[in-house]
């Protein structure tokens, strides 16, 4: 049985699968021109990717899948995907349009830190592609032409005029997508019922001490006055991964950033997430990551 793959980049994915010319990505964010990076017809093996994806899709033939859902994708398309899903993608006739990721941690640190409240899309679960008029396929590309430019600058303000163009993005982003029905009709209760576990999970670990018993799956469920079994199966299927599994994550991407952003000692940080003994927090960082929080501190110091 073929061991299924996660990528935490773009890059990554691209440079393990041969599925794309080669991209270098210093950063959490990247654009790129799909028929520079996809030049020819290709298919890509089924992969988890730990990262948002936004397309524009000018023209071209292809489909992607996430989890047991298969899309058709053609021209004046947009479609986003959201991390923790196994995905896999199919290039069928050569796409012009544009390729954007970005992670979690530069959504909340360049755009916004409560970036889900502003754009709760983000946090939408097995989006289908939506069709785009003329006018919102143009106005789409040309804010792409400008991400791009501003990808390639190399001046001091980069990230600041990268974030500010992408906010805009999303606000265009939001409009078409609020407008539209098959979208709308997505958002069904279980759709809600994952969106309000992430902003409750958001609320708990972004409180100033977390109680570890606020990140049981059964809080959550109770959070939403849901029988816990009903809410685990929900969760499961429609992001493809367990409550626990977001909860840690969720932990992981919080202890990264007070590591990197903060100048909190690592018992600090252990005591702020629920941890009683600055050993098992440790322990858990190391399990989820490879790496001590020490290590990690010093890596992106």
């Amino acid at each position: 049985m073929t061991k299924i793959k996660s990528y935490n980049s773009l890059s990554a994915l691209y440079q393990d699968n041969n599925v794309a010319q080669p991209i270098e990505q210093a950063m959490d964010f990247t654009i790129h021109r799909m028929e520079k990076v996809h030049p020819n017809p290709v298919t890509s093996p089924i992969f988890r990717a730990n990262y948002f994806s936004f397309l524009v899709v000018k023209s071209g033939k292809s489909y992607y899948t996430i989890d047991s859902h298969k899309f058709d994708v053609s021209a004046s398309t947009l479609y986003f995907t959201n991390p923790g899903h196994l995905k896999s993608f199919g290039i069928e006739e050569v796409v012009n349009g544009y390729i954007i990721t970005t992670s979690e941690q530069f959504l909340k640190e360049n755009v916004n830190n409560d970036v889900f409240s502003e754009f709760h899309f983000l946090l939408s679960e097995t989006v289908p592609p939506t069709q785009l008029t003329d006018v919102q396929l143009e106005r789409l590309l040309n804010f792409c032409e400008q991400l791009e430019t501003a990808y390639s600058n190399t001046s001091a303000l980069r990230d600041k005029i990268l974030s500010s163009l992408f906010v805009v993005f999303l606000l265009n982003i939001k409009e078409i997508l609020m407008a539209n029905e098959q979208f709308v009709i997505a958002l069904d209760r279980d759709s809600e019922i994952v969106q309000q576990f992430k902003k409750d999970l958001e609320v708990v670990v972004r409180s100033d001490k977390i109680n570890q018993s606020d990140l049981k799956v059964s809080a959550f469920a109770k959070a939403q006055s849901l029988n816990a079994a009903y809410f685990s199966t929900v969760i499961k299927t429609k992001t493809g991964q367990t409550a626990s599994y977001w909860v840690q994550q969720k932990l992981v991407d919080e202890s990264k950033a007070l590591l990197k952003n903060s100048t909190r000692t690592i018992k600090s940080i252990a005591y702020k997430l629920g941890y009683s003994e600055p050993t098992h927090f440790t322990k858990f960082f190391k399990n989820a990551t490879q790496m001590t929080p020490r290590h990690y501190r010093k890596s992106v110091s």
